[in-house]
């Protein structure tokens, strides 16, 4: 018989023990949120620091929840870089089934927001309440890449917590390797949403790019 399993279930451990998932610690293999950093404009510059006044008078009127996350923080930042423009077009809740490879469990779970051109994933956004660590969303943001349509090719994620967030890259190979950027928080000198749009639009130009 089958077992399902829902995807906030799982946990760093399970991807381990049951796809022999592995953390690469060498900044080599992730060095796409680094390199070739495309700018953005003042226009862009200004709304972000609106997100920003946004976020501190949220934290003033808890409680901030998942939900609140989503509308204040990642939908603004979305609009900013124009990804619901075309070629881009945003699925919210968005089921996924992954199997394990002997087909006796299934885990399902739903995307909090994905963004795709046509049928191309091209950044899976997983978001969590301002009091969760970004560990919380890890295991489950992973799983989600894992069930990509297109394994062949580096996966990109982002997991946003309140004011923290944190780029995640995995590689479905045989053993499926993944790493992390730095994490940018709003709480940090001057303005880290720029550097989260900016890494955005890289990372969206090079999934694009290779399905061109």
């Amino acid at each position: 018989m089958v077992k399902t399993i829902q995807s906030q279930e799982i946990s760093l451990r399970y991807l381990i023990d049951n796809f022999s998932l592995q953390l690469v610690r060498d900044e080599q293999f992730f060095r796409e949120w680094q390199d070739d950093l495309p700018e953005i404009s003042d226009w862009e510059k200004e709304l972000l620091n609106q997100v920003k006044e946004g976020y501190f008078n949220l934290l003033q009127n808890p409680p901030f929840l998942e939900d609140i996350v989503r509308m204040a923080i990642v939908d603004p930042i979305l609009f900013i870089g124009k990804f619901f423009l075309y070629p881009y077009h945003i699925r919210s809740e968005k089921p996924i089934n992954l199997e394990l490879a002997d087909k006796e469990v299934i885990i399902r779970g739903r995307i909090d927001a994905l963004v795709m051109k046509e049928q191309l994933w091209v950044m899976v956004i997983e978001s969590k309440r301002a009091e969760f660590s970004i560990e919380a969303g890890l295991a489950q943001l992973l799983t989600y890449l894992m069930a990509s349509p297109y394994p062949e090719h580096p996966n990109y994620g982002l997991i946003v917590t309140g004011g923290s967030f944190i780029f995640v890259k995995l590689i479905k190979t045989e053993v499926p390797q993944y790493a992390t950027s730095k994490m940018f928080a709003i709480r940090n000198p001057g303005n880290e949403l720029f550097d989260v749009l900016r890494i955005l639009k890289r990372l969206s130009k090079i999934v694009i790019n290779r399905h061109i």
